[in-house]
């Protein structure tokens, strides 16, 4: 069966059928992933049931794993595989519009999630950074160049009961690596806190326009998980919001994260 890759949405997102990732990805079948993916910024493969082992071998051709958070339970036998499993809504630092790990100084380039156990709900959306970027008026490009914004982990902080908050400075459009396209490079309130050389009163206007402008319908994905799914993305391009709506049922997905580059 030939791959397909099919838009989900007319921002963002590509269906792509005709893979099997649990078995090896020849060079050939890698190249065409990768334009998909470099085009529509987040990929959905269904019904893949991807085993754990597979799942580290396919996210190694994107990239060199993370180091992870001491913190973060590991799939048994596989130490650079998280398993994501539920947490109280009240202390949930995902439910928020972010890129992930965006207060670090080297953020993340690529997440990779494989859906284990799914609730009723617990859907994600991702949002498409370069879009909203190109939708910005000229002026406000123009205005933006330059610009750099303080990103703190705040809400992680809180979820974790760390003292200390990580914090990074980025800049507010950064250009990806590998396509050279700018993409807005913002985040919720609690993360994007200030830009250099601004008050935080005058900051706050600017950062909660370019966040709400981001988000708009007509800009967004929403995944409906089911169980064998997997999903990837990349955080040098996308916003994602992980739903909790599932109250305490249980929910496992198994994630990789990769290394990723000094945004600039």
């Amino acid at each position: 069966m030939s791959i397909q890759i099919t838009p989900l949405t007319g921002s963002v997102g590509g269906l792509v059928e005709g893979v099997n990732l649990n078995e090896p990805v020849t060079r050939d079948v890698f190249e065409v992933l990768h334009r998909a993916f470099l085009e529509h910024g987040v990929l959905v493969y269904r019904g893949q049931f991807l085993q754990p082992g597979a799942h580290v071998e396919f996210a190694r051709l994107w990239g060199n794993p993370a180091q992870n958070n001491p913190l973060d339970p590991s799939v048994p036998g596989f130490p650079g595989l998280i398993q994501v499993t539920k947490i109280p809504k009240e202390t949930a630092s995902t439910e928020a519009w972010h890129s992930d790990s965006i207060y670090t100084p080297v953020p993340p380039k690529i997440s990779i999630l494989s859906a284990v156990v799914v609730p009723h709900g617990g859907d994600t959306m991702w949002c498409n950074q370069y879009v909203s970027y190109e939708r910005l008026s000229p002026a406000m490009q123009r205005m933006l160049e330059g610009l750099r914004a303080r990103f703190t982990g705040l809400r992680l902080a809180r979820m974790r009961g760390i003292d200390k908050i990580p914090s990074a400075v980025h800049p507010i459009v950064r250009t990806h690596p590998e396509t050279h396209r700018k993409a807005l490079y913002v985040g919720h309130p609690d993360t994007a806190q200030q830009i250099e050389g601004m008050t935080v009163a005058e900051s706050r206007p600017l950062l909660d326009f370019l966040y709400e402008h981001s988000t708009t319908p007509d800009n967004v994905y929403r995944h409906m998980w089911q169980v064998g799914d997997v999903v990837m993305w990349d955080n040098r391009c996308t916003m994602h919001y992980a739903v909790h709506d599932y109250g305490e049922a249980e929910r496992v997905l198994n994630r990789i994260t990769l290394e990723g580059e000094v945004p600039v």
